[in-house]
């Protein structure tokens, strides 16, 4: 079965590196502790506020 999952993560100046870093950090704990052995995609979006880029969405699309 073909599964979504989203993860959100507010990015603020300066501090982009290290939200990343943990982000990855969540979707990679997801995979391991679901057990999860087919990831068909990984994308990025931003969303925005005024022209400014203020979070990230992270969408895992995978099959159990």
């Amino acid at each position: 079965m073909i599964k979504v999952k989203t993860f959100g993560e507010p990015l603020q100046p300066f501090k982009a590196h290290r939200e990343m870093s943990e982000l990855d950090a969540r979707v990679n704990s997801f995979i391991a502790e679901n057990g999860i052995s087919r990831v068909i995609s990984l994308s990025d979006a931003t969303t925005q506020d005024n022209g400014s880029t203020c979070g990230l969405i992270r969408v895992l699309v995978y099959e159990e």
